[in-house]
C-alpha cells in the first residue's frame, strides 16, 4: 500500500488554527466531500490558507472590492458551475496520484469563525467542517447565487455533514433567534 498524499495542501498564518487542528478538520472535510460525490480523493488537491480576519478582508478587498473579513472565500482553478439553474456542475475526474487536478484555493478566517461559531451555538469545529465543505463545493462548480443551484448546494452540504456527524446548519433554533 503507497503512502496517501495529503489532499489539502494548507497555509497556515493564524497559529490559532494549528491549535484547532485545521489539518486534520480540511482533510477530512475534503475527503468527505469528494467521497459524497462519487469522485473519491485521490488524484485531487486543494490549497487552503487559514488566515486572520485582516488577511481576508486584504483578499475579499482585492478580488471581490469588498473591503471586510468574510468567514471563507474560494477561488476555482476553473469553471465549472452548471449551465442550467439546479443542474449538476460539469463533471470531473481525478489526475494521476503524482500530478492530482488542482480544484482551487480556499481562505479560511479564525476570528470571524470563532464569533459566528459562539453565536450560532455551535462548536467551533463544526461550523469551520462547515464551510470548508461550502469552499470545497464551490472549487468543484456549486453556487447560491440563482435559486435551484442554492438547493442543491445547501442539499450537498447538509447530506455530506451528516455523514461527519455534523448537524443541519441551515436548521433554525427558535431559542437563539427569540
Amino acid at each position: 500500500m503507497t503512502t496517501m498524499e495529503p489532499l489539502v495542501d494548507i497555509l497556515i498564518e493564524e497559529p490559532r488554527w494549528q491549535d484547532l487542528g485545521i489539518e486534520r478538520i480540511a482533510d477530512r472535510a475534503a475527503r468527505a466531500t469528494l467521497d459524497a460525490l462519487g469522485l473519491g480523493a485521490e488524484g485531487f488537491m486543494i490549497s487552503l490558507l487559514a488566515c486572520s480576519d485582516a488577511r481576508i478582508a486584504e483578499l475579499n478587498a482585492g478580488f471581490r472590492d469588498k473591503p471586510q473579513p468574510t468567514n471563507v472565500l474560494s477561488w476555482p482553478s476553473e469553471e465549472r458551475g452548471a449551465v442550467a439553474a439546479g443542474g449538476p456542475p460539469a463533471a470531473l475526474s481525478p489526475g494521476a496520484p503524482e500530478m492530482p487536478v488542482e480544484l482551487g484555493d480556499i481562505a479560511i478566517a479564525c476570528e470571524i469563525c470563532e464569533r459566528e461559531a459562539a453565536e450560532q451555538g455551535k462548536t467551533l469545529e463544526d461550523h469551520v467542517t462547515h464551510l470548508i465543505v461550502h469552499g470545497i463545493l464551490h472549487l468543484l462548480g456549486y453556487d447560491h447565487v440563482r435559486e435551484g443551484d442554492a438547493r442543491l448546494m445547501e442539499a450537498a452540504e447538509i447530506g455530506i455533514l451528516a455523514k461527519l456527524g455534523v448537524t443541519d446548519p441551515y436548521e433554525t433554533n427558535d431559542a437563539t433567534t427569540a
